[in-house]
């Protein structure tokens, strides 16, 4: 069994790990709006187990307040998760958060149900979800994904997964088990797509003027192999003179 210390001191370490701005203890103490509020959503979360619902509402509202961070107390949250810089993330009842997940600001998990059951994103451990990202629903976000910013998730993502656009489109496969900082660095699927076409279209107007080429030598070999033939007409016979206009009669004059 973790003492209360040793979760105190793995989310510092975490700090330090996770975030190359930190220098000293002091200021991640004092200066991680971020470490604040997964102390406080602690707080409320026991207090929201053992049916002191309001006091577990009042610290997350203080915690909302002072940090800028929304957690519901009844979230589930695991260990080694750093909120960087924080601002505008919202986090709902039924969320479930696993080990070493990485959130950036504007991280938004949300439900899509009125009905009081599980209505909200699970998301699995070593996940990066990017500045500003939006997941709705109760849907899963595999291990060792990265969801870059901006991007809305509506589906559940397998492991291993890269995550872009609105709504959100796996663009990579393959299992990322380190958390992977550089979350910006992501592919653009518009733009492979329409690199795709540009290369298809070239390949086809090639393959066009190729066939053009081709056909013309073929008309210039037959032009050569087949002489035009001399129109025959009968001996003696020339061609037919044509006709001049007709002239009107001269009227004699009467002297």
């Amino acid at each position: 069994m973790r003492s209360l210390l040793d979760n105190l001191q793995e989310d510092i370490d975490t700090v330090f790990s996770k975030d190359p701005a930190a220098r000293s203890l002091p200021e991640v103490l004092l200066f991680y709006p971020g470490l604040h509020a997964l102390w406080m959503h602690r707080a409320s979360h026991w207090l929201w187990h053992r049916r002191a619902r309001l006091s577990a509402r009042g610290i997350s509202h203080l915690c909302r307040f002072l940090t800028g961070i929304e957690i519901h107390p009844g979230a589930r949250i695991g260990r080694r998760v750093f909120i960087d810089h924080g601002m505008g993330v919202v986090i709902g009842e039924t969320t479930e958060i696993g080990n070493d997940v990485l959130i950036y600001k504007g991280v938004v998990l949300g439900g899509t149900s009125l009905e009081k059951k599980k209505r909200h994103p699970t998301i699995r451990d070593h996940v990066v979800l990017g500045t500003g990202v939006t997941v709705l629903g109760p849907v899963e976000i595999g291990e060792g994904v990265r969801v870059g910013a901006g991007s809305v998730v509506i589906h559940s993502v397998p492991p291993g997964s890269t995550v872009v656009g609105i709504p959100g489109k796996v663009v990579h496969d393959g299992l990322h088990i380190e958390t992977d900082l550089n979350h910006g660095r992501l592919p653009d699927p518009m733009s492979q797509a329409l690199d795709q076409m540009r290369e298809e279209l070239a390949h086809m107007r090639r393959k066009i003027e190729s066939l053009e080429k081709r056909e013309t030598a073929d008309s210039a070999a037959d032009g050569s192999a087949k002489p035009a033939e001399k129109v025959r007409r009968p001996a003696g016979k020339g061609p037919k003179a044509t006709p001049g206009p007709k002239r009107a009669p001269r009227q004699k004059v009467k002297g």
